[in-house]
């Protein structure tokens, strides 16, 4: 063990040194960025612009600043993922040679991973860093913790009482009502609402843990892939012109996928099912079964309804620390806490006591995705900088739908699938020539354009992959690791993060090989 944290050490001193001597690369940028600013400007002044008012002035300094910061992908070195890679193989890693001290330390592992990524990149590009660092825990990681948090408690208030065995029929009724629930809730609402029922219907079982592993494929993933209230990217393409009932248009791989997977489930559950022997129900007294808490069901519909607010009413923004921060966004975290502090204060403690609700899961989540969010930095700037980045191999290689949605799902198994989404949602825009005022008018058919046909097929392609890939790692989707946390917590032996990819893999690819033949 000590041997293993010297070797970490020894990488972190190494990457810190490493990233310390790009400072003057990043320091040659910074003077191409003044020269270039200083040439706009000299332009601008022959234009007859010296007189602009104030405010158009600050607006120019505005736009010339964030293409300072797309520039920085372009720049940053392919081996400035490395901690990123370090924080996912601690992740895998440590729960499985040193347990006790993960437990306690999780926290303390993921900080250092952001900190060995953070000092450095902030004395290497300076200004860019900041905005960088502030931009990605604004805009991406406090709305996602807060939503999550906001779910998860609603949910956590709503109270399952009565005698239900989990036999496999059962199981797989809870897994068609959660997939179904996941398009219209959000992966992330059906998943919190129904992993407690499913773990206490399971109780007796011996082997629970593939049942776990199902939901997550299911409710926490390909569920949610037909409406833009279902998963993340969906909702971003949502706000960049993809009408809203559109996404209904992948309902054909939708089925497909969940048929096969449900298929599979239904005869793994058998098989083991009937290997344990049937649980005895004659012993006991059986319970009606009644809900308590279903009041929390207003809250998880206001959570859903602060966030389609978000997408559809726009207030203006505001600057936070240099960023741009939509104002309806702010209302719409706002609306999500308060949604939460409302469970709270509404439902009973006896019920969330019933419930085995802590907020360890929550916790768990907050700690390392603070880490992830950090270290995915660099990665997600090289996909925005495209062709001039160092994943411009990566860009390059997508040519036909079936190269979108393996590739798109590909990263999106590991890094943001919403931001891999939007690349790939501008490649395509950009290989075709469209704009994204032409996206809605060909996608509702008001328009006939040449490129419209491929266009739909190539966003079918990029929808689907990022959303049925997140099913690949833990780390996929929001919920996956949700949902191992609170079964964990319940006593029920999760794999190893390599351990659940080989089940990933081992079911989930063949079944995307199936999709690809058939739609791309």
């Amino acid at each position: 063990m000590k041997q293993l944290i010297s070797l970490v050490v020894i990488f972190g001193i190494l990457f810190l040194v490493g990233l310390t001597l790009a400072q003057e690369h990043g320091h040659q940028q910074d003077e191409g960025y003044r020269q270039a600013n200083q040439v706009q400007t000299q332009e601008a002044e022959g234009h007859g612009e010296e007189g602009q008012p104030e405010s158009d002035a600050v607006h120019h300094e505005s736009e010339t600043h964030g293409a300072k910061h797309g520039g920085l992908g372009r720049v940053l070195p392919l081996w400035s993922v490395l901690p990123f890679i370090g924080i996912l193989l601690s992740i895998a890693i440590f729960p499985l040679i040193a347990p006790v001290f993960w437990h306690h330390h999780f926290g303390k592992v993921s900080a250092f991973w952001a900190l060995l990524f953070a000092i450095p990149f902030y004395f290497a590009y300076r200004g860019d860093a900041f905005y960088e660092i502030v931009h990605i825990y604004l805009i991406d990681y406090i709305p996602f913790i807060i939503l999550l948090w906001g779910l998860f408690t609603a949910s956590g208030g709503i109270l399952l009482r009565g005698t239900l065995a989990g036999k496999p029929v059962i199981n797989t009724i809870f897994l068609i009502i959660g997939t179904i629930l996941a398009s219209w809730m959000g992966t992330t609402g059906a998943a919190m609402l129904l992993i407690r029922p499913v773990i206490r219907a399971n109780a007796k079982r011996k082997s629970k843990k593939h049942i776990v592993i199902f939901f997550i494929f299911l409710v926490a993933n390909i569920g949610g892939s037909l409406t833009p209230l279902g998963d993340p990217p969906l909702f971003l393409g949502f706000l960049h012109g993809v009408p809203f009932f559109w996404t209904l248009n992948i309902l054909p791989h939708m089925l497909l996928v969940s048929a096969i997977v449900i298929v599979i489930f239904f005869i793994l559950d058998t098989i083991i099912y009937r290997r344990e022997g049937a649980i005895s129900e004659e012993s006991e007294t059986k319970e009606p079964l009644k809900v308590e808490g279903i009041h929390n069901l207003l809250f998880l519909a206001g959570i859903m309804g602060a966030v389609l607010m978000s997408g559809m009413w726009k207030i203006g923004d505001v600057t936070i620390l240099g960023v741009h921060k939509g104002i309806q966004d702010i209302l719409r975290e706002v609306l999500i806490v308060l949604m939460g502090l409302l469970s709270l204060w509404t439902t009973k403690k006896a019920v969330r006591a019933a419930n085995e609700f802590t907020w360890f899961p929550i916790k768990e989540v907050a700690y390392l995705f603070a880490g992830i969010f950090m270290t995915i930095i660099p990665a997600l700037a090289m996909l925005r900088a495209g062709t001039e980045g160092s994943l411009a191999v990566i860009i390059n290689a997508v040519k036909e739908p079936w190269n979108y949605f393996w590739i798109t799902g590909a990263l999106s198994s590991f890094l943001d699938n919403a931001p891999t989404y939007l690349t790939f949602f501008n490649t395509a825009l950009g290989r075709l020539g469209l704009t994204e005022a032409e996206v809605t008018q060909i996608l509702k058919g008001l328009i006939n354009h040449p490129a419209g046909a491929q266009f739909v097929t190539y966003l079918k392609a990029i929808s689907a992959g990022a959303v049925f890939f997140g099913a690949n790692t833990y780390i996929g989707n929001a919920p996956n690791f949700m949902v191992r946390s609170i079964a964990e917590e319940n006593k029920i032996p999760m794999p190893s993060f390599f351990g659940y990819m080989i089940w990933s893999c081992g079911i989930l690819l063949p079944v995307f090989l199936v999709v690809t033949f058939v739609f791309f």
